[in-house]
């Protein structure tokens, strides 16, 4: 791994954006909660690989998916946070006061319901998720605010089309498939554009049931599809779509020779990719860790 030079358990040769978030706050990086070791008094994080917004049931019944979605989903991380919070405030009266000097993020929630979905479903019953994804971010915020959180960000998806995985396993015949300014899957990213437009509708209610709280969106498409677009801004290589770590092939990704495994190669320079192995590389997460920082400088409360 380029930046911990050994696993840390990331899905990237490097720091990811809360990573980065946490250096430019002077914190510690944020240690998982299902490590079970240390002091979470500077910060916890309940992220798990995988994990969806969506409980675990709601994959079931669609083929050849429900066997590979883990109960991590949202509502499990949060029954993670109610018990924590004995740890962390005690007696409860003093939650609300502690919470309102925390910064809360939801996490990178949402991707992975659609990403799992996808093969077993059209792309209209994919779209046709949005609304049961964007209601269920936008409950969980509610939990976080009353419990006594005060700031929360929420972050909206990335380009579903863009990235390597679905590039590979989702090919259009028709070029009238692709995006010509990105070289996308056109229908993906349509979806993830119609997600972040109706979560940003949804937190729009959520902050009218709690004006005096900060809730933040954190745009997620927007700055992959700028490094997409404009590699050549950004020091990346002009294969954007390709992975650093991989197997071979048109993007570099092979499920059966994937990053680690035998027959997987790594490129000289992370640094210039997007993409590590399908996941973003460190140099992907500082830039958009960047914009996120910006937007919660910008109403910065504490």
């Amino acid at each position: 791994m380029t930046f911990f030079g050994c696993p840390t358990g990331r899905y990237s040769n490097g720091r990811l954006i809360i990573d980065f978030i946490a250096e430019k706050l002077d914190l510690p990086f944020v240690p998982p909660f299902l490590s079970h070791n240390g002091s979470f008094r500077e910060g916890v994080n309940f992220a798990v690989a995988g994990a969806t917004a969506l409980n675990a049931s709601f994959f079931r019944d669609i083929p050849l998916v429900g066997s590979f979605v883990l109960n991590t989903s949202s509502s499990v991380q949060l029954g993670w946070f109610e018990s924590l919070k004995p740890s962390l405030c005690s007696p409860a009266q003093e939650c609300p006061g502690f919470f309102h000097k925390t910064l809360f993020f939801m996490g990178e929630i949402g991707l992975n319901d659609y990403s799992f979905a996808i093969f077993g479903m059209t792309l209209p019953q994919l779209r046709s998720m949005v609304p049961d994804v964007v209601k269920t971010i936008a409950a969980a915020t509610e939990v976080l605010l009353r419990q006594g959180a005060k700031t929360v960000v929420v972050p909206g998806i990335p380009p579903l089309g863009c990235m390597p995985p679905n590039l590979v396993f989702f090919p259009s015949n028709e070029s009238a498939g692709y995006e010509p300014s990105t070289g996308c899957l056109k229908g993906l990213n349509d979806i993830a554009r119609h997600h972040n437009s109706e979560l940003q509708k949804a937190l729009d209610k959520v902050r009218a049931n709690h004006p005096n709280a900060l809730v933040i969106y954190a745009d997620f498409f927007t700055p992959v599809i700028e490094m997409v677009e404009s590699p050549h801004k950004f020091g990346l290589t002009t294969d954007v779509l390709s992975c650093c770590c991989g197997g071979g092939g048109k993007y570099n990704f092979n499920i059966s020779a994937g990053c680690g495994m035998p027959g997987a190669t790594v490129c000289d320079d992370p640094s210039e990719y997007l993409y590590w192995d399908g996941h973003f590389t460190e140099a992907a997460h500082r830039y958009i860790a960047k914009g996120w920082l910006n937007s919660i400088n910008s109403c910065k409360p504490w």
